[in-house]
């Protein structure tokens, strides 16, 4: 329910060019009247001295992968669309993806893609040899658009790849094809994950090639223990058509997961044998160590606060626990891992001393030296350069709504040293060389839009500006609109932040209607210094003479320590609707222009989970509420997720239930509406039929809308996403007038 928390903010828009103009839901959400721009995609080569990116053919259509030299700005196609046209074919391959081979005699191209839930990882591959301009199409005998996750041997003289399960190795210049696992199935799955591992581990790409090319190591789930929910379709055929999804549900039983490693050339495989029972611990992580024929594996127990890391030997299939990270509440998986000095260390990201850093550590798991340092929460890892001896990360000590770059000597003798000018305020965010001497850096906060240039890093000095969004910009100001302001509320046990808008021509003297947006939960904040798309839905709701307020209550994921993150632990919407409550009580105090007998609170998926605790809990704050693709019961939530913030159910089932807006649904006082699509198969729809029942028992008023076919986003087919606009907007109007 994390997917869209900013579903409502970031949408690549602008705002309307006429002074003075009113915002309107069809340009915002239909038009694409107010689109922003970006640039790239863009990659480092492997020389670290200019970068790709692709450009549209104006001849042949398609795009050129293009390159520039960093510091001359000189531009060289390195592959023209005309290249990539099939024989018999007279349009190129369109780009999805591309990945060089190591030595970069091959090109491997994706396209003719297809979505597998979150993301487009499903398609055909050609590969383009750069000497002799040869294009070969891969998997010819395989079913087209079924193949996954294609990536070269280290010689570039095969590719690896995923189709329907199985996992095939393919000789480039024989179009041999050999498939090294046959038992894939709809319940057996090698080589990529079922739902839950990719929704809530990130985990989509499950195999790796061994270093020299030999041995493949791979994911292999069993779905057999989980129990399938079904989505129904009503409207594309004359009799519904049930769609099944092997959904693991909090305290229900997972995959049996295992790791396996096969030759390259085919053979049986061989199996890990990692202690513990496979359907209660998750293998959230394995890669081969660099030079070796060994992997590192991350093995998650069920309650997700023990990570076990185990060293496993490909050729003999032993195992070595090198050490354990625990968390008396949960541990998050970071995909910061580099080898360093000749693979006899690695570095490691954890909270142990209060705040998220990183370590060195080494390879028998005995020395944890600390990198960074102090009372900060490392961000994100941009670059880690072993020559030029230092990390690079982001991280805001002083201001959590903003994020800025530092860097710290890997050594760890050094203290944190921000690379980021102190005279831009707001979030910065950088693609750097992997030398960390230039690197693509972008510029925004809430009020200006991105400014996106080509740095150099070590003087951080603009060598050439690529996009400043300057017809946006002036777009802005010629408008009316009042920015976002920052604001800190107090609520006696701690200081939260928080956002207003208030209306076009504001008058003080008056009173206004308040709405809130809200999230709530630890998989994300909505109060960021960042322009989001201009958040003009929000905008739009100033328009309208609504005042609206966002605030991120303990427990966002926001760089304010451990503490923080992990106080809202066993108690998701028990603490979150404390703190939301007591913060719009201190806005009332503060602000006399709030009409506190017009207070809405809207969000959407663990917002709308939020918005009806906080209306269902204290009717005598909240008056209206709008939730959207919300989970009611969190007991119909799936486990990695809620388990990880709640703890086992056998263990928390209080909580669970305190937690849960149905349990409070007959406390209901105000207006309503609930929103939901019956294809979310992320947040099923059965939660939206649960509370509706609920309410009904209790004879509750309420509105409500559904959408057919529709997933957690609400946004597939056509006309869906205005609509849902105008439908909440609609709604606002009507409890406010």
């Amino acid at each position: 329910m994390k997917y869209f928390l900013f579903f409502c903010l970031v949408l690549a828009v602008t705002l309307p060019s006429i002074s003075q103009e009113k915002l309107k839901l069809d340009n915002i959400f239909k038009n694409g009247t107010y689109s922003s721009k970006g640039y790239g995609p863009v990659r480092w080569m492997k020389d670290n001295k200019g970068y790709s990116t692709l450009e549209n053919n104006q001849d042949v259509g398609g795009r050129d992968i293009v390159r520039y030299e960093a510091k001359s700005g000189k531009r060289s196609i390195l592959v023209s669309a005309k290249t990539l046209i099939p024989i018999g074919e007279d349009k190129p391959l369109s780009i999805r993806n591309y990945e060089w081979s190591l030595d970069n005699s091959k090109l491997l191209v994706f396209t003719n893609t297809r979505r597998v839930w979150r993301q487009h990882t499903r398609g055909d591959y050609w590969v383009l040899e750069m000497d002799s301009g040869k294009l070969t199409q891969l998997g010819k005998t395989v079913e087209r658009t079924t193949m996954m996750f294609a990536k070269f041997s280290p010689d570039a003289s095969r590719v690896a790849y995923v189709s329907k399960n199985n996992i095939y190795v393919e000789d480039i210049e024989s179009e041999e094809i050999t498939q090294l696992t046959l038992d894939g199935s709809d319940s057996i799955i090698n080589g990529t994950f079922d739902w839950v591992y990719e929704e809530e581990l990130s985990c989509r790409d499950g195999f790796r090639w061994s270093p020299d090319g030999e041995q493949i190591a791979y994911w292999q789930s069993n779905t057999e223990n989980i129990g399938t929910f079904y989505l129904i379709n009503n409207v594309d055929s004359l009799y519904s058509k049930p769609i099944p999804l092997p959904y693991p549900k909090v305290g229900t039983k997972n995959s049996d997961v295992k790791v396996g490693v096969v030759n390259a050339s085919g053979g049986d495989t061989k199996w890990f044998d990692v202690p513990g029972d496979p359907t209660n611990n998750y293998i959230a992580r394995m890669d081969f160590i660099p030079n070796s024929n060994e992997v590192m594996i991350q093995q998650l127990n069920r309650r997700q606060n023990a990570n076990t890391v185990w060293i496993g030997n490909t050729k003999t299939m032993s195992l070595n626990n090198i050490f354990t990270d625990k968390d008396d509440a949960w541990l998050d998986i970071h995909d910061n891992i580099m080898w360093l000095d000749n693979e006899k260390y690695f570095t490691w990201t954890s909270e142990k001393d209060g705040w998220l850093h990183l370590y060195k550590v080494s390879r028998d798991g005995k020395e944890f030296n600390t990198i960074t340092k102090g009372n900060m929460d490392v961000v994100r890892i941009n670059c880690i350069d072993p020559k030029g001896g230092y990390v690079y990360y982001i991280a805001s000590p002083e201001n959590y709504t903003q994020r800025y770059l530092y860097r710290s000597k890997i050594d760890g003798s050094s203290n944190p040293e921000r690379v980021s000018p102190i005279d831009q305020s707001g979030q910065h965010a950088y693609q750097i060389s992997a030398d960390a001497k230039y690197a693509i850096h972008t510029f925004q906060n809430a009020n200006n839009p991105n400014r996106i240039s080509l740095i150099n890093l070590q003087k951080h000095k603009t060598i050439r500006l690529l996009e400043d969004n300057k017809e946006l910009s002036d777009k802005v100001n010629k408008l009316v609109l009042n920015p976002k302001e920052f604001i800190k509320i107090d609520i006696g046990d701690v200081v939260l932040d928080s956002w207003m808008i208030k209306p076009v021509n504001f008058d003080a003297s008056k009173k206004y209607p308040i709405v809130f947006y809200v999230y709530g939960e630890p998989a994300g904040s909505t109060v960021q210094d960042a322009w989001q798309g201009g958040d003009l839905w929000h905008h739009y709701l100033a328009q309208q003479g609504y005042v609206v307020v966002s605030i991120d209550n303990r427990g966002t994921r926001t760089p304010r320590g451990r503490a923080w993150r992990k106080s809202i632990y066993g108690q998701i919407g028990i603490l979150a609707a404390y703190d939301q409550a007591a913060a719009a009580k201190k806005i009332f105090e503060t602000y006399s222009f709030i009409d506190t007998n017009k207070v809405g609170m809207w969000g959407w998926s663990g917002g709308g989970q939020m918005t009806m605790n906080c209306l269902f809990r204290y009717p005598d704050i909240y008056k209206s509420g709008l939730a959207v693709a919300f989970v009611a019961d969190q007991r119909l939530y799936d486990n990695i997720y809620q388990e990880r913030y709640m703890g086992l159910l056998e263990d928390n089932e209080a909580n669970y239930i305190e937690g849960s807006p149905i349990t409070h649904a007959k406390k209901l006082e105000g207006n309503l509406m609930i929103m939901h699509g019956t294809a979310d198969d992320n947040v099923h729809y059965q939660s939206f039929e649960r509370l509706t029942n609920e309410l009904i028992k209790h004879n509750k008023m309420f509105d409500m809308m559904s959408y057919p076919m529709r997933s957690h986003g609400i946004r597939e087919r056509e006309n869906t996403t205005l609509h849902v606009r105008e439908t909440m907007a609609r709604y606002w109007k009507r409890v406010f007038q």
